[in-house]
């Protein structure tokens, strides 16, 4: 296990009230936690890759016990990956699938659409019954279905809706219902891990063998980069799309015993994917109460490659220089496994109490 210097932690670890107070009284241990989100934030997730590896290849395995894991976009990528066999593994592969994606200048939707479809086959397929069968995890997709402009996908009635919905949002957030529905899809096995969703209208469909590559396709289908999924089995008609334009970083009414544990990218809450320049708007501290968030922290991001986790700019960033590109994830993947490590140690010599915060 890694030795670091104490005055320069790895991660930030926050705490929403009542999880606050359980940890520094109880500390952390596997049976506490019953359910795990997963946001959007694309290659951002190769960042954190190492922590996934630590919670889900050597910590919960310790206590097999039901757990829910919901992600929207690449969220749900991630658990789908993590519930679809040996989880460091299959962690490893989705990290070197995605930091191996090439995208030419002025790449159509189409194409991103197709390669898209042929990385989640060359990730999950056959491995279907063991996602949808999982003794321990029960995975929820979440995703949206386009309403107005936004069922469009000719670029002019797309960007139309896009740039009425920013506006519509900045007057008041609950304006995108007039866009957006939200769909959750989920194991069937048990029910979502959510009280009731009042904020927008919402409709929950059984996961299955039908819907399952398409709801993943569809929750990470960014508008004006990636083709809407025209339909998603059981659920309702229309043009479905990433779940992170409604729930970015899955500021949601959880209900569950224990706590909601929470690897993220980074130490805040943003409700929706319209809301990310919006800094006044903030995860609803009732909803978060039981949250445990564990994300890299500043510090560390300052010892990374361009000082920040992998992100989709890099692609135009590093346009015509994906060799470089590639490099600086690489180095990124491989440093996060301090991250886990760190975790790992905090947890076994029970300091979590000592270093978790407010969130």
């Amino acid at each position: 296990m890694t030795t670091r210097n104490s005055s320069s932690p790895a991660l930030t670890i926050l705490a929403g009230r009542r999880a606050y107070q359980r940890i520094r009284e109880r500390g952390l241990q596997p049976e506490d936690v019953h359910v795990i989100p997963g946001a959007a934030g694309g290659p951002k997730a190769l960042g954190i890759s190492g922590l996934d590896k630590a919670i889900f290849g050597h910590w919960l395995p310790q206590v097999q016990q039901v757990r829910s894991l919901i992600g929207a976009s690449i969220g749900s990528w991630r658990f789908a990956a993590i519930a679809s066999g040996d989880p460091v593994e299959q962690l490893n592969r989705l990290c070197e699938l995605y930091t191996s994606q090439r995208f030419p200048k002025g790449v159509s939707m189409a194409e991103v659409t197709r390669r898209s479809v042929l990385f989640l086959e060359e990730l999950l397929a056959g491995r279907e019954d063991a996602i949808l069968n999982h003794p321990d995890y029960r995975l929820s997709i979440v995703v949206v279905r386009s309403l107005g402009m936004l069922q469009h996908d000719t670029r002019g009635r797309l960007a139309l809706g896009l740039m009425t919905a920013i506006s519509a949002n900045m007057v008041s957030r609950r304006h995108l219902g007039r866009f957006l529905e939200r769909g959750i899809i989920h194991d069937p096995r048990s029910k979502t891990p959510l009280g009731d969703l009042i904020d927008f209208r919402s409709h929950q469909v059984p996961l299955n063998r039908d819907n399952l590559m398409p709801a993943l396709l569809a929750s990470a289908a960014i508008p004006m980069i990636m083709s809407g999924v025209p339909g998603i089995a059981g659920a309702p008609e229309g043009v479905y799309r990433d779940g992170g334009l409604l729930d970015y970083h899955l500021d949601l009414p959880y209900e569950q015993p224990g706590v909601v544990l929470y690897p993220h990218f980074t130490d805040r809450v943003v409700p929706g994917w319209f809301d990310k320049s919006m800094p006044w708007r903030r995860g609803d501290a009732t909803r978060l109460q039981d949250v445990v968030l564990i994300a890299p922290s500043r510090d560390y991001l300052q010892t990374l490659p361009d000082r920040k986790l992998p992100d989709r700019k890099d692609f135009e960033r590093y346009m015509g220089a994906d060799d470089k590109r590639e490099s600086v994830w690489r180095q990124a993947i491989a440093e996060s496994d301090r991250l886990g490590d760190e975790f790992m140690e905090l947890i076994e010599k029970g300091r979590i109490g000592e270093v978790v915060r407010p969130l």
